[in-house]
Order: structure tokens, then sequence, then C-alpha cells
């Protein structure tokens, strides 16, 4: 299963010739405003991102391995180093939300593989193993729940109800790691499956998975406490300043056992895991605001040699476009 050919750089959007066979139903089309429109209920109504509306946008290189072009026949595992856009983030669709809350987590890692079009691969991944739902028609329930849950409801509050009816939910809410030191010092996780396609069309269902060079490292109660609202950004433009900041991506390889179309069930720590590369982020982008307004992730555009696997990609390819309008 693959999407429409849709992409964006930095400066702004750049549309490839679409395969009409591939185009969002109308049905699909009402689905995606639907949830943009339920994640603006829950956050707020403005013109940032519906989601993850907080975060500070670099850029680098990715390295490919030798064990990626086994995997992939994607053109961006077969040559030399290619350039990266990055975007770290927090959670909620909050513009302002505090970096030293836990509802700002999960932290987000959003990566542009390439200079854009046909060949190139943007990635939307969190720094929470799963999530909350298995479906974007769930989501959008979830996120009404937390809507009508705000301070001075009465307990139950409707979130209450709906998160003792749904232990993956419940979880993905009430265990996540503290902040972090850095956004450096936390791993990130892709949530929605692909397929890799070898040069013998040969199909490998993977997730993927960013670990810190830095290792992975959170604040005590204490220093939580004691840290800004911004310290997240301020953090990583010190360090980024110092030495490059990197991560190495993994594929983590499913068996037959495994869900490939539900985001919301995380595949066994025993599975294997295959090395793609390295990513190198080295510098600030100068004018944040503006990179910000133009820059768009399209998480289900893809190469050949990749495909999409859970069918929660093609709502989110819809309504990240949605969102993108709205900000511009």
């Amino acid at each position: 299963m693959s999407t429409n050919s849709k992409s964006e750089t930095l400066s702004g959007r750049q549309v490839e010739p679409a395969n009409p066979l591939l185009q969002p139903p109308t049905a699909l089309a009402a689905q995606a405003a639907q949830l943009v429109d339920d994640l603006r209920l829950a956050f707020g109504r403005h013109r940032a991102r519906a989601v993850h509306a907080k975060g500070i946008i670099l850029t680098g290189n990715f390295l490919p391995s030798e064990t990626a072009r086994t995997l992939s026949k994607a053109a961006l595992f077969s040559g030399p180093a290619i350039p990266v856009i990055i975007r770290f983030s927090n959670f909620t669709g909050i513009p302002n939300i505090p970096d030293n809350i836990i509802d700002a987590n999960p932290r987000g890692l959003a990566i542009k593989l390439g200079t854009g079009g046909f060949e190139s691969l943007d990635i939307v991944s969190h720094s929470f193993n799963g999530f909350p739902v298995s479906t974007a028609q769930e989501f959008g329930i979830l996120l009404r729940s937390i809507a009508s849950s705000g301070a001075g409801v009465p307990k139950p509050t409707p979130l209450d109800k709906y998160l003792e009816s749904h232990a993956i939910a419940k979880r993905f809410l009430t265990t996540q790691e503290p902040p972090p030191e850095s956004y450096a010092t936390t791993a990130y996780f892709g949530v929605n499956s692909v397929a890799f396609l070898n040069e013998a069309n040969e199909r490998t269902f993977v997730r993927y998975r960013f670990v810190p060079e830095a290792g992975e490292h959170y604040l005590d109660e204490a220093t939580r406490k004691s840290m800004g609202p911004n310290y997240l950004s301020e953090e990583i433009a010190t360090r980024i300043a110092t030495a490059p900041i990197r991560f190495d991506w993994y594929a983590q390889l499913a068996t037959a056992d495994d869900e490939i179309e539900d985001p919301s069930i995380a595949w066994p720590e025993s599975r294997a895991t295959a090395k793609l590369g390295t990513i190198s982020i080295e510098c600030l982008v100068p004018d944040q605001q503006e990179a910000s307004r133009s820059l768009l992730f399209m998480p289900a555009t893809f190469p050949p040699g990749i495909e999409a696997a859970d069918p929660m990609l093609a709502v989110r390819e819809v309504a990240y476009p949605i969102s993108y309008d709205e900000r511009r």
C-alpha cells in the first residue's frame, strides 16, 4: 500500500504529480478534517501546528548503513550522506506549553530526509513506544474526551471514564518518562509500521526507532521543578554549538505474530533490529519562525522501496496539509 507523492521543502510546498489511483476518497478527507478539528478542540484554536505545536528546527545529514541497502531499495539508502531537516517538539497543540511538565510528553522527532521530491522521505516519531489508540477515529474520540474534561468538570470526567475502559490509552497518558535532560537524550519511536522492499521486491515489515548517541537521561523531580519553561530549546541550542548531535536509526523487524496495522500495540523488545544508519544534526535553522510556518512533514509519502503498512498513515497524510494551510 502506497500513498500519494506530495512532498514539502523547507522553503515551501513542492508537489509532485500524484497517482490518481492513490488519491484519498471523500470519506478519508472528511475524517482527516474532523481529526484536525478535534485536535483544535482539545488544545486550542490558533495558527500553530494542530499537534506538537512547540518545537525547534535543525539541519544535518544522514549516512546509511550497508544493512539498510539489503532491506530496502530506496535511493536514500544507496549512496553517500544526504541532507536532513530535523524538528524536535513537545506534545499537544499548545504553542507555549512549558518544557518542564509531564504533559509535554511524548516529545517529538520529525525528520525530512533528502531535499524534497519523489525520492525523499519524511518520518514523524515520538518518545513513547506505541500510540494511545489503534485508529484515527478512536484518536478523535480520545481528543474529544480531553476537550470536555477541563478544570471544573466534576469527577469522574469524560476522560476519566474513557481511560477506565481503554487500558492502552491510560498507560500512554500515565506512564510517560519524566521530561528529558535534552531532546538529544531520549529515544524516539515510529509507531506506524511500514514495509521495506528490497531489489527482489521482498517485503519486510518494520517500525523505526532512533537511539541517541548521548544515551537516555531524564530529569529527577527536584531538577524538573527548577528548569525553565523553554529549557529544552535553550539546551539544544547550547549543545549544538559545541558538537553535532547523533542518533542511530534502527528498523525493528516484525514477525508473523506482530500487529502490523495497530500502532497501539508495541512489538516485543525481543524482536531483531537492523541499523539503517546514523543521523548527525549539525546546526540550528536561523529563522525559526519562518521555518516553522513553511515546513510540512508528510509521513505517508514514500520513495520506491518503502510502502505504508498501517492504515492510520493514510489519515495522517491528509490531515497534515490541513494544519499546514491553517498556519500559512
